[in-house]
């Protein structure tokens, strides 16, 4: 189970290596919205999403033994790069696995930071057989994407920085909205938030039709999504909350949002044209509601955590037809 002291040992291992990311904010996003916006923009960080954290803390945390014999993961293509490159940092092989219908950027990217990648069909396989299968067969240390205390703990690295830096900007009371897929962000943000600023509530964001954590906390139990692709937001669809990552969910998370396909894109368009950022459709959906779902978020400020930016050229340019 991932405890404060855990994210706290995270940060030491993390230090030096991690981007520690700002708060941002625009006028214009302030008026959209009818309060203060405060960004924090995971975008920026190694790899292009907050899921580098995750991947050093689990790797640091190897003996030296696991090292030599690599490491595998399973992603759409974050937490794919994020092992891949905190992989080839320390000097040790990655093997990840990853649906044949991500985003060719992200593919690519993978590759091209030393990952052997194996491609799965995402609607008729199964990625966490196929992981389990190659880890026991080639003897690989499996970082699981959410469902994994270290992970979870690098995660939650972000909530640190968070709540010094709304501290410093005089920021005691607001919501959080924290993309979400399974959980394991909004888990480790959660968890540093209880910690130290217990004021500041964390509140998931997903898209519509693939609200599974939303639909998990209203009613108390892990509910499923009926589909695991076939949204934009591919970078934070899953099956369903993890079973790590919900009961932390459960007792410290406020009321989940969800946005539409066009609202994330509206989103996107926002913040390359008020904060200079590019954001991924499922690293958006957090900033989305809060432009879009004012009338769900309490407080005369809200902070936003962009997870991620590694959007298609192709599809960023579909999010910046909204600006003409």
């Amino acid at each position: 189970m991932s405890t404060l002291e855990m994210i706290e040992a995270a940060a030491q291992r993390l230090n030096g290596h991690v981007r520690e990311t700002p708060l941002l904010s625009s006028p214009f996003l302030d008026e959209i919205a009818g309060r203060k916006v405060l960004v924090k923009p995971e975008c920026l960080q190694h790899t292009g999403s907050f899921k580098f954290r995750g991947a050093w803390s689990a790797i640091s945390a190897l003996t030296e033994v696991s090292r030599q014999c690599g490491v595998i993961a399973y992603s759409s293509g974050n937490h794919a790069q994020g092992v891949a490159y905190a992989a080839a940092q320390h000097g040790v092989a990655s093997v990840i696995v990853m649906p044949s219908d991500a985003p060719q950027l992200k593919i690519d990217n993978t590759r091209a930071l030393g990952a052997e990648v194996v491609l799965y069909d995402r609607a008729n396989e199964s990625r966490e057989e196929i992981g389990e299968s190659l880890a026991a067969k080639r003897g690989l240390s499996l970082i699981r994407p959410y469902d994994e205390p270290l992970v979870i703990a690098g995660q939650g690295t972000v909530g640190l920085e968070l709540a010094r830096q709304a501290g410093d900007a005089g920021v005691t009371e607001a919501d959080v909205l924290i993309c979400c897929g399974g959980g394991g962000l909004t888990a480790g943000i959660s968890l540093a938030l209880e910690g130290h600023s217990p004021g500041l509530r964390p509140r998931p964001c997903e898209p519509e039709g693939f609200d599974d954590v939303k639909r998990s906390l209203l009613t108390g139990h892990i509910q499923s999504n009926n589909a695991v692709s076939g949204n934009i937001c591919d970078a934070i669809l899953t099956p369903q909350p993890g079973d790590v990552t919900f009961p932390i969910l459960k007792r410290l998370c406020g009321p989940g949002l969800a946005v539409s396909e066009t609202e994330s894109l509206r989103a996107m368009a926002q913040a390359f044209l008020r904060l200079k950022i590019v954001l991924e459709p499922g690293g958006a959906v957090s900033l989305a509601a809060a432009l879009f779902r004012a009338d769900e978020i309490k407080g005369e400020t809200v902070i936003v955590v962009a997870s991620g930016g590694n959007a298609d050229p192709q599809v960023f340019a579909q999010a910046l037809d909204f600006l003409t």
